[in-house]
């Protein structure tokens, strides 16, 4: 339960209050998720019955806005009137759209996203395939016919697409429930519900892996590349080296580097979570030659123009430039898992930690403390040696 309080001082206590729910007084609280998200809330007896009322999320509502909402509130229960049903008759009679309420619920979390590219791609998921369909449509009326009809031609054709855009669909309707703008059964709910008309993705997606040269010829290949120029050309050789991903390595910052260690934070990695690579000589080797360019410990190690990190694309037109038909950039990643894997005698462990991947066994993963770094280290030191050709 909640603890008593006398009250939130001010909108700046708002934003400091840490996740957990926090009473103002009056009947009116405020919910602080783990990520950062805050919502108001009015919980009331009605009919000997509790409900929670949610007034909107923080700060498109402030405090005071929602003082003034909980008052009113309060107003039509001292009248013998519950507030929860007048906001759903008003809700229903306004007929707020899915579209309407999409864009609502994007402006609601848009604080909890830490990358804007999330919010666009949310946006660009829902006006492609949602609002065509139903965007116009009330947001009450929206049933499993309707999210059915626009699932199911993608299901088998792009499985991931068709997931996420269930998902949003899905968090959309639970807002709009929330709010009051419909009730009853969520129809783009997975479990228990559309896992029954829809196959698993396990059964339909095709599984694309990234195309990669074979290990056996990544020594002739990274003769070729040292003797490339340009930045491209040493931010591949570096991303090879370190088995890191393309976006880890472009908007990599001197102040990330501390002697033979490269410490990429959280929010630029994949599983969300810090990451120390452990440099060889050869990766220490370009990063001497690219650090005459950095103007400060915030610069990118390798820049890009208008003080941007080097375009993603800069890598993939080294590998065209070298006429390497059919491989990414990525796929060296696969290349240097297959060497350690039928190559050496490093454990698997330490390879998955080497290419920063988050462990699925959760009892593994709770017993497994340690981020093995120093025998990462000596398995890219073997890894720098294999591609340089000293170690067949």
């Amino acid at each position: 339960m909640p603890k008593r309080a006398k009250g939130i001082k001010g909108d700046l206590a708002v934003k400091a209050l840490p996740s957990g729910v926090h009473a103002d007084g009056g009947n009116l609280y405020l919910q602080v998720m783990p990520s950062g998200a805050r919502s108001w809330i009015f919980r009331f007896s009605f009919a000997s019955k509790r409900h929670e009322m949610g007034l909107g999320a923080y700060p498109v509502v402030s405090l005071k806005e929602a003082r003034a909402k909980a008052m009113d509130c309060r107003k039509a229960l001292a009248a013998g009137r519950n507030p929860l049903a007048e906001k759903r008759a008003s809700a229903r009679a306004a007929g707020i759209t899915f579209e309407e309420a999409a864009s609502r619920y994007l402006d609601a979390h848009a604080v909890a996203w830490r990358n804007p590219k999330h919010r666009q791609q949310w946006r660009n998921t829902l006006a492609s395939y949602a609002y065509p369909a139903f965007g116009a449509k009330p947001v009450a009326t929206i049933d499993v016919a309707a999210v059915m009809g626009i699932l199911e031609p993608l299901w088998k054709e792009k499985t991931e697409t068709a997931s996420r855009l269930r998902g949003r669909i899905e968090a959309v309707l639970d807002w709009a429930a929330a709010n009051g703008y419909r009730h009853g059964e969520n129809p783009a709910r997975w479990r228990g519900h559309l896992d029954k008309l829809l196959p698993k993705r396990s059964k339909v997606q095709r599984v694309r892996h990234h195309a990669a040269l074979a290990y056996a010829d990544l020594p002739a290949f990274c003769a070729r590349l040292q003797a490339q120029e340009g930045l491209g050309a040493l931010a591949l050789r570096f991303c090879i080296l370190t088995a890191a991903r393309t976006g880890e390595v472009i908007g990599a910052r001197w102040q990330e580097i501390d002697g033979a260690v490269w410490a990429v934070p959280a929010e630029r990695m994949k599983g969300n979570r810090p990451h120390r690579v452990p440099l060889s000589a050869e990766a220490l080797a370009i990063l001497e030659t690219v650090r005459p360019l950095a103007s400060s410990a915030e610069a990118f190690v390798f820049p890009g123009v208008k003080g941007k990190g080097l375009s993603g694309a800069a890598m993939a037109a080294v590998l065209k430039r070298m006429n390497v038909a059919g491989i990414t950039v990525h796929g060296f990643r696969s290349a240097f898992r297959d060497w350690a894997g039928e190559q050496t005698s490093h454990a698997r462990e330490v390879c998955e930690a080497a290419l920063a991947h988050v462990n699925a066994d959760k009892v593994e993963a709770a017993y497994l403390r340690s981020d093995l770094f120093e025998r990462r280290r000596a398995l890219l030191a073997d890894w720098a040696g294999f591609c340089a050709g000293r170690n067949p």
